[in-house]
């Protein structure tokens, strides 16, 4: 006797395939609406940066508040010229977001970002390697301006 194949399971709807890509926006524009709300260029409102504190130079993260305030605000080369790396990462993210929703909305498969040990090691240099720049009068135009 044999059993008949099982039918294949439905597909969940669309509304409940975006649920997880329209989560991630959500829980991204909170701490982006924050920022655009409240501008770091005035003092007094975020701590500053631990490492230019005690050394007087710019982290790859320096200037990425104002980055996301300006980005915020449309004004995209004030936020380049503030951290082009979170610029640049922004604009990945925007993609990857993109190719998700699609993906929800075609039943397709979600994109996948591996990270792997070379990845990693690649990702680390980068970051010296800009760190270093912003922090050498040639690579000047790559440090925020100073409050």
């Amino acid at each position: 006797m044999n059993a008949a194949p099982a039918a294949p399971a439905p597909r969940p709807s669309v509304l409940r395939r975006l649920g997880r890509p329209l989560g991630a926006l959500a829980a991204l524009a909170a701490p982006t609406l924050y920022v655009a709300s409240v501008d770091p260029n005035a003092p007094g409102h975020y701590p500053t940066c631990p490492l230019l504190q005690a050394t007087g130079w710019w982290c790859p993260g320096c200037g990425g508040l104002r980055c996301v305030h300006a980005l915020s605000h449309g004004d995209l080369l004030t936020a380049a010229h503030d951290n082009v790396l979170v610029v640049a990462l922004a604009a990945l993210l925007a993609v990857l977001w993109l190719r998700w929703v699609w993906a929800a909305l075609t039943g397709g498969r979600a994109p996948v970002v591996v990270v792997d040990g070379r990845r990693a090691v690649l990702t680390g240099l980068l970051l010296v390697v800009f760190m270093a720049l912003r922090n050498l009068p040639v690579g000047a135009g790559l440090a925020p301006p100073g409050v």
